[in-house]
């Protein structure tokens, strides 16, 4: 069990800080554009907000059924990195005060963990960060439909994740998926929660 405060925050850093040999520097969907086949891929950057207390947990969202693009998916706050941003920080940082109000004052960032390549065409630098809990969060209602945490004692857990196969045009992907009573954790959000998970188990002999 991982406690909250500075013990979590001190395992949090490690996570970050952890080299793993056996560990790709990107995670690639299999469905995913090869860059090597010349497709470009667009930046986009997500935050990944964990929530410090007594029961902490990752915040995340669940976007509106509208939106063009992965409508009615859960996923983190984030989006393309843009000119102006600095930063892939920076960009998660605005797109999560865009998103769901959340204040960059309020906000420790603690590093980043492996991009992740999706089949859509991105390739995703998830910001590891804490938040302190009880925020007054401002969903937009144009993006985002709910906002719910997924539990530590669940992300910690090795059996909690599990593979799923379906069919997409005629080829089966296998993908993760995170349980939830209320909603379907899958696709990039549940990878980078996976790599999330198993980093910061790896830092479970840490002293607090």
């Amino acid at each position: 069990m991982i406690e909250a405060g500075r013990g979590l925050s001190a395992r949090l850093a490690a996570a970050i800080a952890a080299e793993h040999a056996d560990a790709p520097p990107a995670w690639v969907d299999p469905l995913a554009m090869c860059e090597g086949d010349g497709a470009k891929l667009v930046a986009a950057a997500v935050l990944v907000p964990v929530v410090l207390g007594a029961a902490p947990g990752v915040l995340l969202t669940k976007r509106t059924a509208h939106l063009t693009r992965h409508a009615g998916q859960v996923s983190f706050p984030g989006g393309r990195i843009d000119p102006g941003d600095a930063d892939a920080c920076a960009a998660a940082l605005r797109e999560a005060e865009e998103e769901i109000g959340l204040d960059p004052a309020q906000v420790t960032v603690l590093g980043v963990l492996p991009d992740h390549v999706t089949g859509t065409g991105y390739r995703i630098t998830p910001v590891l960060a804490t938040i302190p809990p009880g925020l007054p969060l401002r969903p937009a209602p144009a993006e985002v439909a709910a906002l719910f945490e997924l539990g530590l004692d669940v992300l910690l857990d090795p059996a909690a994740p599990q593979r799923q196969r379906r069919q997409s045009n005629g080829v089966w992907r296998e993908f993760w998926v995170w349980p939830h009573p209320e909603h379907f954790i899958w696709g990039a959000t549940a990878a980078i929660l996976v790599t999330l998970a198993q980093r910061l188990r790896a830092t479970a002999t840490l002293p607090a």
